[in-house]
């Protein structure tokens, strides 16, 4: 709703009589004030008209329970994105437990939110992380903090993250854990009963996409990839793994269910084994620093010394930043080389064509470098299309608190919360034509279809301030993963194989194992 008002200025007469437009709640902020330069009077209610909340299409309380639990979508949000848009159109609100969302599944519309998000955006409210932190006396962090003091930790751990030139220094240590994987997916196969098959390959990615992302970290090799894991890597595997899977369940129940259900003592049991170990790992290495420093050597590491090195945050910041940076470090490896692996085993021409990219550029097994993956370009198409096709993340938040918004001709006042529908966004045909199929090429420079798709209809890592700051990282794994890969190995089929489908569990991962063939090259 927006107004006319004129000016009477008490301080400012040159400025008397004259007429703005501003919004409504800006307005009656000015009125409410009462003091000021000059007061407000309303000369013309509404010049122009917005729709509301409650002027959008949407699923009841009802009509989502029964989509979730008789439909059978329970695990399957994402497609339930598609199916909603085809019912409601682009913009639509749905409201479950706590939850009042409004839902925005067009890339133009992704865009006017993104727009409109403000100096300090917040995905979305995280309120059973912040109480367990204040349960435990822990310092907030990205995900909890807000406004300038989120910022500030951003800011902190932006460089050595998303700098191309800073990444690059992760190369060897990323490669030493590659060399790992493949002498696990080796030891696998030869075991397996044809030689060959490697079951349940999303497993030992997870691992190698653990690994990888607290080599870097933590400057630890924690042992994901061995045969016989120690006791607190295989402890802290599990503390991630049940406080992701916890984290939903808890934000939805009422709090009351505390003191009769276990989800929520299950919840702080694990953040309390991650925090630990996370903490322990981390004040080895400060140990380690701090013997260095007093007998005069020159400290060198890769992000954890950075961190502590600066003193930029406190000890208790740095806990909390590490294990978050973990959390999302991993999933997005693991998640998008098992699609990759599956779809390629399935399209001999696209994993042929992506070997003799990699063969021309890097040939027998010379290592990749980050100078030679700028020459790869089809191999950052394969990795682009999975994230098209599998976002990691199908859904992201935007909570606005600074300001109200208008979306697609629609009035929002702050602190509504946004559902930006990344995957259905990324499938529309008229985005990218034959979109539930494998294409690589779409993203190739020179074709046609490149040109053809908004920007904003696949942005698997997100943009602005609260884009993943972990995406060059994450980059640097699945390339050097995927094209030592092919190096040693084709990629087929399982004798069994089968038709595979995603599930929603907060993340889009394989909703079956996946078993692959691994055929060493001659």
């Amino acid at each position: 709703m927006w107004t006319t008002v004129v000016l009477r200025p008490a301080l400012r007469p040159k400025l008397h009589g004259v007429t703005l437009a501003v919004p409504l709640e800006s307005t009656l902020r000015m009125l409410r004030s009462g003091s000021g330069d000059f007061n407000v009077q309303i000369q013309a209610v509404k010049t122009e008209k917005y729709k509301t909340i409650d002027d959008l299409p949407g699923p009841s309380l009802s009509t989502t329970a029964y989509w979730l639990f008789v439909k059978g979508y329970a695990d399957k949000a994402h497609a339930m994105q598609v199916e909603h848009r085809k019912l409601y159109g682009p913009i639509w609100r749905s409201r479950f437990g706590p939850f009042d969302l409004v839902n925005v599944a067009s890339p133009e519309l992704i865009l006017q939110v993104i727009k409109q998000e403000g100096q300090y955006p917040i995905r979305t409210d995280l309120p059973h992380w912040r109480e367990y932190r204040d349960l435990r006396g822990q310092a907030y962090g990205l995900h909890v903090n807000e406004g300038p003091e989120w910022h500030r930790i951003r800011s902190i751990l932006n460089p050595k993250m998303l700098k191309l030139k800073e990444v690059s220094g992760y190369a060897p240590v990323v490669h030493q854990v590659v060399g790992d994987l493949l002498q696990r997916l080796e030891s696998l196969r030869q075991r397996s009963p044809d030689g060959a098959t490697v079951s349940n390959l999303a497993g030992e990615l997870y691992k190698f996409g653990f690994e990888g992302i607290s080599a870097i970290l933590f400057e630890s090799r924690l042992g994901c990839l061995r045969e016989d894991i120690p006791e607190d890597t295989l402890r802290f595997i599990a503390a991630v793994d049940s406080m992701l899977t916890l984290s939903q369940t808890v934000l939805f129940l009422p709090l009351w269910t505390r003191r009769i259900l276990p989800f929520w003592r299950r919840f702080v049991r694990a953040w309390d084994d991650l925090y630990h170990i996370a903490r322990k790992l981390i004040d080895r290495r400060a140990q380690e620093i701090n013997e260095m420093v007093e007998r005069g050597e020159e400290v060198e590491g890769m992000y954890l010394s950075y961190l502590l090195s600066n003193e930029k945050l406190s000890l208790g910041e740095v806990y909390i930043s590490i294990a978050e940076l973990l959390l999302g470090g991993i999933d997005t490896t693991s998640n998008t080389l098992s699609w990759t692996l599956y779809h390629l085993a399935r399209d001999k021409d696209i994993q042929e064509r992506l070997y003799q990219e990699i063969s021309s550029v890097c040939p027998g097994m010379q290592l990749p470098s980050r100078e030679d993956l700028t020459r790869m370009p089809y191999l950052k198409a394969v990795i682009k299309e999975i994230l098209r096709m599998y976002p990691v993340v199908p859904g992201n938040g935007r909570l606005t608190v600074d300001n109200d918004v208008v979306v697609d001709n629609y009035w929002f006042a702050k602190n509504t919360q946004f559902h930006l529908c990344h995957y259905a966004a990324s499938h529309l045909e008229s985005e990218f034509p034959d979109a539930e199929r494998f294409i690589p090429e779409r993203w190739l420079r020179g074709n046609p279809a490149q040109s053809r798709h908004h920007p904003y209809s696949s942005i698997p890592f997100g943009v602005g301030v609260r884009a993943c700051v972990g995406r060059r990282v994450a980059e640097l794994e699945m390339y050097f993963a995927l094209s030592r890969l092919l190096q040693h190995y084709e990629v087929r089929p399982s004798n069994f194989a089968h038709s595979l489908e995603p599930k929603t569990r907060t993340l889009l991962v394989p909703g079956a194992p996946i078993n692959l063939r691994f055929i060493p090259r001659v």
